[in-house]
């Protein structure tokens, strides 16, 4: 049998990463965690676990450490996860089939993402498939984007069964996500030289967050999801805006401190 390495970076994750670790026991034959210095108690929990843990910095972008912890993995394949994700049952025991098939380098799996007290069913967030077991060697984060899928080389399949995402259980966790979120985002604007122009004003702040909105809730039809729909297609179109108000106020700092 095919030994998988569990690769994943961590940062103030006590209250999710043993969920996720208790998930793939019989699953995972090592653990290889990047913990960003967190300040409770996630690094010890991992060591509970058996992880091999290495601290680092906390880069904004949190594939840098996924890459970093990918790189030290042993296995034959690896599951890359994050600390509030979750391998159902069934999804354990569909990876532990799929890995023997000797023709496949990476798998798309489907995942169920759980906002303000439910798993929403549309709106695009199901099935969210992403790519997240591939053979040791094949696959790689380009560690350019939050919301990238990782690289493999070779053919890839799909998996039925899938992985529960817990990333908002309430309000408060989801602000700190768009908090984060948003200021990659505009750190994104900043490396691409986004012209402040009345076009970009306009396509950023009503544009944008309109057409996202109309294809979260209508297209794919959030709007089975009642309430819940509503407020996931409402807030998540206004990363836009707010994201460009953020490297707005950056390049207005920038141009002071140049003056």
């Amino acid at each position: 049998m095919p030994k998988i390495s569990l690769a994943i970076a961590t940062y103030n994750e006590e209250g999710n990463i043993s969920r996720c670790l208790e998930s793939v026991k019989g699953l995972a034959s090592e653990i290889v965690a990047v913990d960003g210095s967190s300040k409770d108690k996630t690094a010890e929990i991992l060591a509970r676990y058996g992880a091999k843990v290495s601290v680092s910095t906390n880069p904004l972008n949190f594939h840098i450490n996924k890459n970093k912890a990918i790189d030290r993995c042993s296995g034959n394949w690896i599951l890359q996860l994050d600390a509030d994700e979750v391998v159902s049952p069934k999804l354990k025991e569909e990876i532990l089939k799929a890995i023997r098939d000797r023709s496949i380098n990476g798998y798309w799996i489907p995942r169920k993402n759980y906002f303000l007290g439910k798993f929403l069913k549309k709106g695009g967030q199901y099935p969210d498939y992403t790519l997240r077991l591939y053979r040791n060697g094949f696959g790689l984060l380009p560690g350019k984007s939050v919301h990238e899928q990782a690289v493999v080389k070779g053919k890839t399949s799909y998996l039925k069964n899938p992985l529960l995402h817990f990333p908002y259980p309430d309000f408060s966790h989801y602000f700190e996500h768009f908090s984060l979120y948003t200021a990659i985002y505009a750190q994104e604007l900043a490396e691409d030289k986004t012209s402040i122009n009345p076009k970009n004003i306009a396509d950023y702040l009503l544009l944008k967050p309109i057409i996202w909105f109309f294809k979260t809730f209508i297209r794919h039809k959030g709007f089975y999801d009642g309430c819940h729909g509503f407020i996931f297609s409402f807030f998540s179109s206004l990363r836009y805006p707010v994201a460009f108000i953020k490297y707005w106020r950056l390049s207005n700092n920038e141009n002071s401190r140049q003056n």
